[in-house]
């Protein structure tokens, strides 16, 4: 029996779980209009039961989380079932790539922000690969490029323009396990704040202006789609309305996070 079969689920905390991810959905659906729009649940410093419980619920069967550190994601990603897909969602750092390569169902990295982790992250998934008894338990990691729309010097990411343009470029055509499937922003929290889906962030407008210079200068055909990943617990039904592909969802389906300090991996 697998670790992840004998993780006890609390269900009165999978029922809320439950309503509160599907009220999510209801709201991206209903902002979205039929056009496919991934939603990662944002599962950082939450138990693994808590992602256990919402990959197996029969009615939601939801498949992609979001971690900002790689070493509980690497600790849940050993814990759970192959069949969920991992999104690494936090600042990343170059000691990091190797562990992250190493997990077999990472679908996204998404804070890919200078060619150096790119290519790290490119060579430690093809070692894998080589070394594998089974390669083809390791796909092509998919990354989107982190691009810095609102110039804040706490923030990471690419600058607009020609850095973003680049590192695209690089991806592109030297990264051969590595897959660019879009550009993601996190923005300045003030506008975030004020975004409705009336009222129009500058930084989603930034990524999106980004997204099609990419497109542009790769010489990327229309059927080529570049992905934006942008809108949060706060804002993301604003960035559905200009386009985002993905949101990241946390505290709205999990619940306010306790200090790291507190947080377990197994409840």
């Amino acid at each position: 029996m697998s670790e992840s079969t004998e993780m006890k689920i609390d269900k009165a905390r999978a029922s809320a779980l439950i309503s509160q991810i599907q009220g999510v959905k209801d709201k991206i659906a209903a902002v979205a209009k039929g056009r496919p729009v991934r939603l990662v649940a944002v599962s950082k410093l939450k138990p693994a039961n808590d992602i256990l419980a919402l990959h197996e619920a029969p009615e939601i069967k939801h498949l992609h989380f979001g971690e900002n550190y790689s070493q509980e994601l690497t600790q849940k990603a050993e814990l759970l079932p192959r069949t969920i897909q991992w999104h690494f969602i936090g600042g990343l750092q170059s000691k990091h790539t190797k562990n992250l390569a190493k997990i077999p169902n990472l679908f996204c990295v998404s804070s890919i922000d200078t060619l150096k982790k790119a290519e790290l992250l490119d060579k430690y998934r093809g070692d894998q690969i080589a070394a594998a008894s089974n390669p083809e338990a390791f796909g092509k990691i998919k990354v989107h490029v982190q691009v810095n729309t609102s110039g804040e010097e706490s923030k990471s990411g690419c600058s607009p323009g020609e850095e973003t343009v680049e590192l695209c470029r690089k991806i592109e055509n030297e990264c051969p396990n590595l897959e660019l499937l879009g550009l993601m922003t996190i923005g300045a929290i003030a506008r975030s704040k004020e975004t409705t889906p009336e009222n129009e962030n500058e930084d989603f407008q930034v990524l999106r202006e980004q997204r099609d210079l990419v497109k542009k200068e790769l010489g990327l055909g229309e059927e080529r789609n570049l992905e934006l990943s942008m809108g949060m617990s706060e804002d993301f039904e604003g960035a559905i309305a200009m386009g985002s592909d993905e949101v990241r969802v946390g505290s709205t389906i999990f619940g306010v996070r306790g200090p790291k300090s507190e947080a377990v991996v197994v409840a």
